[in-house]
């Protein structure tokens, strides 16, 4: 991999943060920058050929789509981890599956649609057998502090930085259901977008409307809570950032609303949620936090420790990746998986 120029680097960080939504949205940032289009359209192909940059599309809010979602954690006994992972990544629905350390060693992310006939408990429950794990848990998001993955790619900022700001501007999701038409636009617009001049209009000429109406579309599903952001996703090894651990923490109930946005405002915390404890599993607040190097992570993770003084909680790295994919929305996927595993 060549090494990136602060340029490469500058762009990274606007591509996960500040990505046009504009007919021609490479020249937009290439005259940010006072460069040519050509320039960027190069380098952004190079980045995504040297897997650096893993997409660039929409990040749809799954709630607001009428989608069931949640973290589940598996204890699986360590010799049949990967052939539970195996039967647990068959579902269309899972995204993200780790092995991590810890009794509950296998944690994955799913996502249900509204036409499901099982729902989210009876698709986890018969998830867990399939794959025979020893225990199973269902820890979806009471409350949403932060979420909005950005690694820093000028390494300006420190481990133990705080921005001041809890990184999630929380909007009010339209509780109208996804019409025939928005479900074709959302289609288009979760793909990995080309890295041409007119990226959009392939996507708007797919979807049956001209490109104008489906960035005017993009920008009111981003104002109506539908989608979170149209931005890039990195590859975070490639893109230098080696570590990641989910911290745990035991906290007491009349401390989680102060505790969750003082957590969501180190830099270094990409996601901060509340969930649900267990009699085996006492912690409700998650962190995920990114770094260059496990001492990165244990040094953001101290000092959130010291800053909210809270002491009882764990660190879960990941060790393995069995699956790490977008979520797809309205595909016939999921009904055909349940169809196969559960006819009745």
């Amino acid at each position: 991999m060549a090494e990136l120029d602060a340029l490469d680097k500058n762009l990274l960080n606007i591509l996960q943060t500040e990505f046009p939504l504009e007919e021609m949205p490479f020249l937009a940032i290439a005259e940010r920058f006072g460069v040519s289009e050509d320039d960027i359209l190069a380098r952004v192909k190079r980045l995504k050929s040297e897997k650096i940059i893993r997409q660039i599309s929409a990040i749809f809010d799954t709630k607001s789509l009428g989608y069931q979602s949640s973290l589940v954690a598996a204890k699986v006994a360590p010799d049949r981890v990967d052939e539970a992972a195996e039967v647990i990544n068959g579902h269309p629905g899972v995204s993200h599956n780790y092995l991590r350390n810890g009794d509950f060693n296998l944690w994955f992310t799913i996502a249900i649609p509204p036409n499901s006939k099982l729902g989210l408990e009876k698709s986890v429950e018969l998830l867990g057998r399939m794959a025979e794990v020893e225990s199973i848990r269902i820890l979806p998001t009471v409350k949403l502090f932060k979420i909005g993955v950005k690694f820093d790619m000028t390494g300006d900022e420190a481990a133990t930085a705080q921005t001041g700001q809890t990184g999630y501007k929380s909007t009010e999701s339209t509780a109208e259901p996804v019409t025939d038409e928005e479900i074709r636009l959302i289609r288009e617009l979760q793909k990995d977008i080309p890295i041409e001049s007119r990226p959009f209009d392939s996507l708007a000429a797919n979807a049956g409307a001209s490109t104008s109406h489906l960035l005017e579309k993009a920008r009111q599903f981003i104002g109506n809570g539908r989608m979170r952001r149209f931005a890039a996703v990195l590859h975070h090894r490639k893109a230098g950032f080696g570590a990641n651990a989910m911290g745990v923490w035991a906290v007491p109930d009349e401390r989680v609303e102060e505790v969750g946005q003082l957590m969501s405002t180190f830099a270094a915390v990409s996601h901060c949620y509340l969930r649900p404890s267990y009699s085996d599993w006492p912690y409700n607040i998650f962190t995920m936090v990114h770094g260059r190097s496990p001492e990165d992570c244990e040094a953001t993770l101290a000092a959130i420790a010291e800053k909210t003084n809270i002491s009882k909680r764990s660190s879960l790295y990941s060790s393995k990746e069995y699956k790490k994919v977008r979520v797809r929305y309205f595909t016939p996927d999921l009904e055909e998986w349940e169809k196969l595993h559960a006819p009745a």
